[in-house]
C-alpha cells in the first residue's frame, strides 16, 4: 500500500484517467474528490467491512546468536 500526505486541493494521479483531490479536512474527517473516465467503477465500501491490514512479523534481529 501506498501511503501519501497531502493538503487541501493537492490531488493525486493514479494512471491516465484517475484524479483523486483532497477537498476538506474537518477533524477525523477527510472529502475526497474523485474523478475518472465513465468506464472506471468507483464503489463505496462501508467501513465496517474493513478489516486493518496484518501486522507484518519484524524481521529476527541478525546480530542475534543462541
Amino acid at each position: 500500500m501506498l501511503v501519501l500526505t497531502r493538503k487541501i486541493n493537492e490531488r493525486i494521479v493514479i494512471g491516465d484517467g484517475i484524479e483523486v483531490v483532497v477537498l476538506s479536512v474537518r477533524g477525523n474527517r477527510v472529502t475526497l474528490g474523485i474523478a475518472a473516465p465513465l468506464e472506471t467503477s468507483i464503489r463505496r465500501v462501508p467501513t465496517t467491512t474493513l478489516k486493518a491490514p496484518a501486522p507484518r512479523r519484524e524481521l529476527e534481529l541478525a546480530g542475534s546468536v543462541n
